[in-house]
C-alpha cells in the first residue's frame, strides 16, 4: 500500500522477516503427525506483509502485520483442529498486478515452494488452495490502495477527483475477477476483505487553511474509494472489515487534546488516530510514511476479528 486516499516507535529492523519465511515457517509442522492442518491464507498489498519503515526510512516486511496479529488470536480459538498460516502478500501490489503479476515473484521461489509455478499472487493463491483442497477455510484480502497512486500524485483535490472514476472501474473489474476465482476455487472458504484508512488526514498538520481543507476533502474521496470496495465485495457476498471506522476516519469534528505536535495541542480525532496508528506524522527519514505502527496493525486485526464472518469461523 502506497499513499492512500489508501506513535508507537519500534525498532522494525529487529522485527523484519522475509515474507517467504512467514509462509514456510508457519506451515512447517503440517503433516508431521499424519494429519493435514487447515490454513489461514493472507493475500494483499504491503499491509498484508506488515511493512514498516526502518529508522533509516526503508520499508521492510515485518512479523507484526495485521495477518500475523490476527493469526496469533485465531489459532487459540479455532475449534476445528490445527490452524496454520500462509502469507502470499506483496508490497506495492495493485488489483491488476495481483491478477497478472509483475511486482513480486511467484515462480518457484521459497514464498510459494509448496505451489506450482504461478506468476501472480492470485494464481499462487489458487495453486495453494488446490494443493490443500478443503483445508483453506479462511482467506483475508486487502487490495486497491496502490491503484490510487497515479491519482494521488496529481496533488490537487480536483485533479484526484477527475482521475478516480477510471481507476474505480479498473478496481471493480480486477477485484471482481479475484473474488470470482477464489470463490470458485473453494466455495466453502470464508473470505473477508477490508476497507482503508486515510493517511492524507495528516495534511491537516501543515498549519494552513489549505492544508486543513485538503485533509477534510480527502475524507470524501476516501469514502468514495471504500464504497467502491464495499460494492465489489458485496457483489460476491464477501464481508468487509471496517478499518476506516476503526481509525475514526470520518470524525473530523471532535477535537482532542494533546495532539501529535506541540504546535497543535488540539487536533481532529481522525488526525490524531492517523498520527498514532501510522508513521505519517513522524519526521524524516522514518516518516512521513503511510504504513501502520504495531498498534495500527493491531487495530486492523481487531477490525477483522470483530466481523460476524470471523466470529462464525471460530465456532
Amino acid at each position: 500500500m502506497k499513499r492512500l486516499v489508501t506513535g508507537i516507535a519500534l525498532s522494525v529492523a529487529m522485527l523484519a522477516v522475509p515474507a517467504a519465511a512467514q509462509a514456510s515457517t508457519s506451515s512447517a509442522h503440517s503433516g508431521q503427525f499424519g494429519f493435514r492442518a487447515n490454513y489461514y491464507l493472507a493475500l494483499g498489498d504491503s499491509l498484508s506483509v506488515g511493512v514498516q519503515p526502518t529508522p533509516a526510512g526503508t520499508d521492510v516486511p515485518t512479523s507484526v502485520g495485521y495477518p500475523n496479529q490476527l493469526y496469533s488470536q485465531l489459532r487459540w480459538f479455532y475449534a476445528h483442529g490445527t490452524l496454520d498460516f500462509a502469507d502470499l502478500g506483496c508490497s506495492g501490489e495493485t488489483t491488476a498486478t495481483l491478477v497478472n503479476g509483475g511486482i513480486c515473484g511467484y515462480s518457484g521461489d521459497q514464498r510459494t515452494s509448496y505451489t506450482s509455478d504461478t506468476g501472480s499472487q492470485l494464481n499462487a493463491a489458487l495453486a495453494f488452495i488446490a494443493d490443500h483442497p478443503g483445508h483453506v477455510p479462511l482467506i483475508t484480502l486487502d487490495i486497491g490502495a496502490n491503484d490510487l497512486n497515479p491519482c494521488i500524485a496529481l496533488g490537487t483535490i480536483s485533479g484526484i477527483e477527475s482521475c478516480l472514476p477510471g481507476v474505480f472501474q479498473k478496481i471493480e473489474t480486477n477485484l471482481g475477477t479475484t473474488l470470482a476465482k477464489l470463490k470458485a476455487a473453494d466455495p466453502a472458504a470464508t473470505i473477508v476483505g477490508m476497507n482503508y484508512y486515510d493517511p492524507e488526514l495528516a495534511s491537516w498538520l501543515g498549519g494552513t487553511s489549505a492544508d486543513e481543507t485538503f485533509a477534510a476533502d480527502s475524507i470524501v474521496l476516501s469514502d468514495d474509494f471504500n464504497q467502491v470496495l464495499a460494492g465489489t465485495y458485496g457483489a460476491f457476498s464477501v464481508p468487509v472489515a471496517d478499518v476506516a471506522d476503526a481509525f475514526r476516519t470520518s470524525d473530523f469534528t471532535t477535537m482532542v487534546h494533546n495532539g501529535p505536535r506541540w504546535n497543535a495541542p488540539l487536533v481532529p480525532e481522525d488526525v490524531a488516530e492517523i498520527c498514532k496508528l501510522t508513521w505519517e506524522c513522524v519526521p524524516p527519514p522514518q516518516g512521513p510514511n503511510e504504513h501502520c505502527t504495531y498498534a495500527g496493525y493491531a487495530v486492523i486485526a481487531n477490525a477483522f476479528l470483530s466481523t460476524p464472518a470471523i466470529r462464525s469461523f471460530l465456532r
